[in-house]
């Protein structure tokens, strides 16, 4: 069963990155999709869709905390940020086995017409 959730981060792209850098470039198994944005609140947003929930513990506990520990060391906050579970309803589209990293792509609008 697919598992999703979206997760708010209080740091910005350059400690994201690291964070990133230190998980190195081996493809997460059952990784679907992350996908990071900035919030115009401040910090960043993430959704994840994984094969199972057991697939994504095992990467958090394998690579992703020991990578952000790494990285933030000491400044780590007390408790984790809370992940909020997302009922996926569909899971469609072409995943490229690429990752884009800078400038975030510019907005396009939808294919379809809009019913307003």
């Amino acid at each position: 069963m697919v598992f999703a959730f979206s997760q708010d981060l209080p740091v910005d792209d350059d400690t994201y990155r690291r964070v990133v850098e230190a998980m190195g470039t081996e493809p997460f198994d059952g990784l679907i999709l992350h996908l990071c944005m900035r919030k115009d609140s401040g910090g960043l947003r993430y959704i994840d869709v994984w094969e199972s929930e057991e697939q994504c513990n095992a990467a958090y506990a394998q690579r992703i905390r020991p990578a952000v520990e790494r990285v933030l060391g000491g400044r780590r906050p007390a408790t984790e940020p809370e992940a909020a579970p997302l009922e996926v309803v569909d899971l469609r589209g072409k995943v490229v086995g690429a990752r884009i990293v800078g400038e975030a792509a510019p907005t396009r609008q939808p294919p379809y017409p809009d019913p307003g």
